[in-house]
């Protein structure tokens, strides 16, 4: 990383797909409010179960972006 100051927020994506689409949907969705991305880290999978059956994927990913303020 280039020299400055980072910021990192977690945000959590939710796919009836897969782990991976749920983590790349909430990159993609983070980045429409967040610039300057730098590093995505999956910190935490889930799922969520509904009549003994997975109804969905997430992902928790902990998102890195350069600090303006």
């Amino acid at each position: 990383m280039a020299d400055g100051v980072y910021r990192i927020v977690d945000v959590v994506g939710v796919s009836e797909v897969s782990w991976e689409d749920a983590g790349r949907k909430a990159v993609e969705t983070a980045a429409g409010s967040l610039r300057d991305l730098r590093v995505a880290e999956v910190t935490k999978l889930d799922m969520k179960v509904e009549d003994g059956k997975v109804a969905a994927f997430r992902t928790r990913v902990a998102l890195s972006f350069k600090y303006e303020g």
